[in-house]
């Protein structure tokens, strides 16, 4: 599989003051995302816990959530 190169969106050579104000960006931007979708963020994990196997029907999540 061809490794996905990331240059155009993370270009080398930023100043360490550059590279701590977009990271903090991030950081905001993944904060503001979780807090505006937490409902479905969470109603999506708890789905995907409760996904059954037939192949392994005593395999169950140890809780469910409402």
């Amino acid at each position: 599989m061809k490794r996905r190169r990331f240059d155009p969106l993370f270009p080398d050579g930023l100043s360490d003051e550059t590279a701590s104000a977009l990271s903090d960006f991030l950081h905001q931007l993944a904060a503001a995302c979780e807090s505006r979708y937490l409902v479905q963020l969470r109603r999506h994990h708890h789905r995907q816990m409760n996904l059954y196997d037939p192949e392994t029907p005593w395999k169950t999540p140890p809780y469910n959530l409402p």
